[in-house]
Formats: structure tokens, C-alpha cells, sequence
């Protein structure tokens, strides 16, 4: 028993790392954000697609499921959309620590969506989560667009990682997956529809672009979507906000490494970075010790 609660934090770790990679990839393909999500969407909802028809999965669901599903659907483009633009008028580094405000945020929609208690100490490191995100955007004026558009994009992985948790307990994580990707773009092409974005530049893309997008779709999306879904079965939603919270290191490590120069920033952003990641980090130990007082009282 203790061995699988082991395998699947690491599972979810491995799964935080190819997030974090998903970040690079936003910079290394070229397409607008919104396009950028919606043949990411696209191909992800073939991919699982197939992969249900392949294990023969049924895919029935209930009225009400589907749209709770279409509802988390919606909520994960724009939360897609969000981080990309994000990452387009900013940098990798500000918006995966603006990201890190996502524990935050599920310790505040998790006690109303699951009608449960506020945890004070939450609270706190909530605030100061907040410091040094105002840290920030106090040294990286410049880059305030892409602040505003990474905090947006925290609340709405919070949000939708809340929501997961209470649909994982009654539908398989892959059908889940395939609705609300499947929602999702469905959604952003109404609104591409709408805004005349379906022009003949949108179906212009090159080589490298596509195969980007297939490793983003297939291994990012659809693999690690799906995956992390289904570890919301053994985790709370606030574990996996909170684990979810090392996608910005490996992703600032990563663009350090690949993209230099351009991911380099002021010392004062780091300090604020670390406050973020430091409180997150112990906000899981508090939560660890009072689980284990816990059951040392039982």
C-alpha cells in the first residue's frame, strides 16, 4: 500500500516535469496562443480518442456530467490560453511563478466547492504567497501583462483541478479527458468562428511547428492530462496543486538551460520566486505533520 502511494506521487512528479516542459514548448512554437491551443486541444482529443476506442471504453454519461465536463472544459482552454499568452508577452520564468499562486487559490475554492473548512494556516501562507508575488511585480514592471495573465491562468488550474476532483470518483480519468478536451475546443472554435480567425493563415503551418505540437498534444496533453486526472483518484486537490507548484523549477530550470540570456532575470524576481515556492513548499510540510498527528490521535 505504501508502495503505490510512493508510485504515484512520483507518477505525478514525472507528469509535473513534462508540464514544465510544455512551458518551453509555448516558446518554441510559433503560432498566436489562442491557435496554439486549439490544435493542441485538437490533436489531444484524437489521441484519447483513440485510445478509448482501442480498449473498447464507454463512453456514456449522464446529462448532468456532460455538462459539468463542458464547464471544465471551458475552464481549461482559457486556462491554456491564458498561460501561453502569458508566456508570449512576457517570459517562462514570470509566468511559472505566477503560476505557483494556483495552492493559493485551491485553498480557497476547495473548502466552498467541497464544503469544507478554511484552514487557517493556509490562509497565511496564502498572503504571504502574495508578498512575494507582489515582489514581482514590483521589479518586473515590464512585464505586467503577462503577471495579470499568469495569476488568471493559477486561479483557473486551480479551479479546474478542484472541480476534477469530484468528477474523478464517478467516470473513468480518459473519458473525462476526452470530454472536456473535446468541449474545450469545440468551445474556442465558436468563438474562432465568431471572431474570423478560421482564415486560410491559421491552416499555415510549418514543419517544425506541427512537430512540436504532436509532442505537446500526445505526451503533454493527452498522456499527462489523462494521467493526472486519473492520480486525483488517491491525491486531494490540494496535493496536487501543491505538487503541480514544482512545474515552475523544472520549468525555469529548463528555460535557463535551453533559452539563456532571455530567461535571465533580476535578483529581486528570484527572491520573490522563492518566497512563492518556499511557502508552498511549507504549506505541504504543515499539511503532512498535522495528517500524521492525526493518526498518531486515532
Amino acid at each position: 500500500m505504501q508502495n503505490d502511494s510512493i508510485k504515484t506521487y512520483l507518477h505525478l512528479h514525472l507528469i509535473v516535469f513534462i508540464w514544465g516542459f510544455t512551458a518551453i514548448l509555448g516558446k518554441l512554437i510559433s503560432l498566436e496562443a489562442l491557435n496554439l491551443v486549439w490544435y493542441r486541444m485538437f490533436f489531444a482529443s484524437l489521441f484519447v480518442l483513440a485510445f478509448l476506442l482501442i480498449k473498447k471504453k464507454s463512453m456514456v454519461i449522464t446529462k448532468n456530467a456532460f455538462i459539468s465536463f463542458s464547464f471544465a472544459g471551458i475552464v481549461i482552454a482559457v486556462h491554456w490560453y491564458t498561460f501561453y499568452e502569458a508566456i508570449k508577452v512576457s517570459n517562462i520564468s514570470v509566468t511559472l511563478a505566477c503560476l505557483s499562486t494556483g495552492a493559493f487559490f485551491a485553498s480557497i475554492l476547495e473548502p466552498i466547492i467541497h464544503k469544507k473548512k478554511v484552514v487557517w494556516y493556509e490562509m497565511l501562507f496564502g498572503i504571504i504567497t502574495i508578498i512575494g508575488l507582489g515582489i514581482i511585480f514590483k521589479v518586473e514592471t515590464q512585464f505586467k501583462a503577462g503577471i495579470y495573465l499568469a495569476i488568471t491562468s493559477a486561479f483557473l488550474s486551480a479551479l479546474f483541478s478542484v472541480l476534477n476532483g469530484k468528477y474523478v470518483k464517478e467516470y473513468d480519468p480518459n473519458v473525462i479527458s476526452f470530454y472536456e478536451i473535446l468541449i474545450g475546443v469545440l468551445g474556442i472554435s465558436v468563438y474562432m468562428l465568431f471572431t474570423n480567425n478560421f482564415d486560410t493563415a491559421f491552416f499555415e503551418i510549418s514543419l517544425e511547428d506541427l512537430f512540436w505540437l504532436l509532442i505537446l498534444s500526445s505526451i503533454c496533453t493527452a498522456y499527462a492530462f489523462s494521467a493526472s486526472v486519473k492520480i486525483m483518484k488517491f491525491l486531494s486537490p490540494f496535493t496536487v496543486m501543491l505538487t503541480v507548484n514544482m512545474e515552475p523549477v523544472y520549468g525555469i530550470i529548463l528555460a535557463l538551460l535551453i533559452f539563456k540570456d532571455s530567461e535571465h532575470m533580476n535578483s529581486y524576481f528570484y527572491l520573490g520566486a522563492g518566497i512563492i515556492l518556499v511557502t508552498v513548499l511549507a504549506n505541504g510540510l504543515v499539511k503532512n505533520y498535522k495528517k500524521r498527528k492525526l493518526k498518531l490521535v486515532e
